[in-house]
């Protein structure tokens, strides 16, 4: 029983090593057609799973003592001079992408931009940063010294990884993540450690110690829940706090409910928790 085990998971292992090994084809080939490398010029596609990358110059490389053949798996393919990348209804664009078989990631160098094209009714979705990964094995990337942009609202932060056909993003940030939701009457800015978004519902939590500034009105506390669409946050804290300084107004309570459309807080009666479950990534427990 124990060596079907084993046999199982081998099985696993080099299904997955093959659905990594990438394609790579279009433009003049040269190299050592054996053990390489092999460089493609002009014109270059590489596709691995549902992933395509472009450029105008692709070198596809093997571990040294394997032939390429071989080394299916091992090997590293590196596309520079302009590159696109393509998946489903997301494009990214940067100077240079590294792809390693192994570990099934492409490493985007900046600065490099992402758009990914709305579902009908949702808003487009707009990811800049100083690098990005692409991972074959899921339809996730990540963004490092990011500004994620979505309708009226922005998100900046160190890191931000998103799940893109899910829609969820999730900020996060040694210092602190700033979001900030664009409007004629000033804009709305929350602060906190870490925040997750679900970008088509336009919902999200903020956890790690909270700041929602509303013009004058600051509401403060350890987490909160928000909803774009009703304009309500659910802030809590032991207590959450929300003042105008300049209006002399304070009110404090274990939950309370900030409407930002209204500029009003009052304390929220109900017992809530966060809806931790609905924002959890790929994988998470």
């Amino acid at each position: 029983m124990r060596r079907w085990g084993w046999l199982l998971v081998l099985g696993l292992a080099l299904a997955t090593a093959n659905v990594r090994v990438i394609q790579v084809e279009g433009g003049r080939l040269s190299g050592d057609l054996r053990y390489g490398p092999w460089v493609f010029e002009g014109g270059v596609k590489g596709r691995v799973k549902d992933l395509t990358i472009e450029a105008p110059r692709a070198t596809l490389t093997a571990p040294k003592g394997k032939t390429m053949q071989e080394a299916e798996g091992e090997r590293e393919a590196r596309f520079e001079g302009g590159v696109v990348v393509r998946r489903g209804r997301v494009e990214a664009r940067g100077p240079l992408l590294v792809y390693r078989e192994k570990t099934g990631e492409g490493e985007l160098q900046g600065p490099a931009r992402m758009r990914q094209e709305p579902k009908p009714g949702e808003d487009p979705v707009e990811v800049e940063g100083s690098r990005m990964t692409f991972q074959v094995d899921t339809d996730t990337s990540t963004s490092e010294n990011a500004l994620l942009q979505s309708g009226n609202q922005e998100g900046r932060a160190g890191f931000v990884y998103y799940e893109e056909e899910r829609g969820l993003a999730v900020f996060t940030d040694p210092k602190e993540v700033v979001l900030t939701r664009k409007r004629k009457d000033g804009d709305l800015v929350i602060r906190a450690r870490e925040v997750r978004s679900l970008t088509g519902s336009k919902r999200l939590i903020a956890t790690g110690g909270v700041r929602l500034q509303d013009g004058d009105l600051l509401t403060t506390g350890e987490s909160l829940y928000y909803d774009d669409t009703t304009g309500e946050a659910i802030v809590l804290g032991k207590p959450a706090v929300s003042e105008n300084k300049k209006e002399g107004f304070r009110l404090s309570g274990a939950s309370l409910l900030h409407n930002v459309n209204r500029h009003q807080v009052r304390v929220y009666g109900k017992a809530f928790r966060l809806p931790v479950e609905e924002f959890r990534k790929l994988g998470e427990k």
